[in-house]
């Protein structure tokens, strides 16, 4: 266990460390300890790369695109779920579907798509982007776990009057929590550290997130790579933290969907 730790360990100890270092450091010894260490990096990177807004740009598409796939994820996963006819499992196949093909076969289609909406470059297209492509793997787990819901649940709350759409937000989806912390803390690890979609699609629009802003340090000559060992801690910062919050529910949750 002991010597797992150190191998997983390794290459967050040589970007912090690398990320306190001056270039001279940096070529001297790259793995040993900063001597003396140093945060100019960090201003720098901060002020080089805008990531000030380059964060606001990441936290406005990943949280939204979470929220567009808890809500529609659960909603299709509850149908699928618990409508046993030919057309739902028709869907449920046709959404494993995306999960097995990488949407990297798509990519040209669907830039034209979102080029004839007229959303490149903003917002929006990369939260539609990252709803359709994640939403094969949300439902799946959703239903996953909702099968291992007992149905008397719902049909409880249904003989006392409450509609589907009642029972549903009021009675099932609270118990979907573990589940619901499993998909936002995936997601969201995906979502933060893209950098191949946000590239072709933010590229020079002012709205890069934190990735393809980063990437401003690495040239075909000369990298600066302190700022861009800085500007990685930096960017891996918020969503280490989310994933610290919300970890009991990854294992958890992954787990139930498997087994139901």
């Amino acid at each position: 266990m002991i010597a797992v730790a150190v191998a997983f360990l390794f290459p967050v100890y040589t970007l912090v460390s690398l990320s306190l270092k001056d270039p001279g450091q940096i070529s001297r010894s790259p793995l040993a300890l900063p001597d003396p260490p140093t945060l100019d990096n960090y201003g720098s990177a901060w002020t080089a790369a805008a990531l000030g807004p380059s964060l606001v740009n990441s936290t406005v598409v990943t949280v939204a695109s979470l929220v567009a796939l808890i809500a529609l994820g659960s909603f299709a996963a509850y149908f699928l779920a618990r409508v046993q006819t030919r057309l739902g499992y028709g869907l449920y196949v046709l959404f494993l579907l995306g999960i097995v093909l990488p949407f990297q076969l798509g990519m040209i289609p669907l830039y034209e798509l979102v080029n004839t909406l007229g959303l490149i470059g903003t917002h929006a297209g990369m939260i539609l982007f990252y709803t359709g492509i994640q939403l094969p793997f949300t439902v799946f787990l959703y239903t996953g776990f909702i099968r291992a819901l007992p149905r008397e649940y719902a049909a409880a709350a249904q003989i006392d009057g409450a509609s589907h759409l009642t029972a549903f937000t009021r009675v099932v989806f609270p118990l979907l929590r573990p589940i619901t912390g499993t998909v936002l803390i995936l997601n969201a690890v995906f979502i933060w550290n893209d950098f191949f979609t946000p590239l072709v699609y933010l590229g020079g629009s002012g709205f890069e997130t934190v990735p393809v802003s980063v990437f401003a340090f690495v040239g075909q000559y000369v990298s600066q790579h302190g700022l861009v060992f800085a500007g990685l801690v930096l960017g891996a910062v918020p969503i280490v933290v989310v994933f610290l919050a919300l970890q009991r529910y990854v294992i958890k949750g992954f787990a139930s969907g498997l087994k139901g």
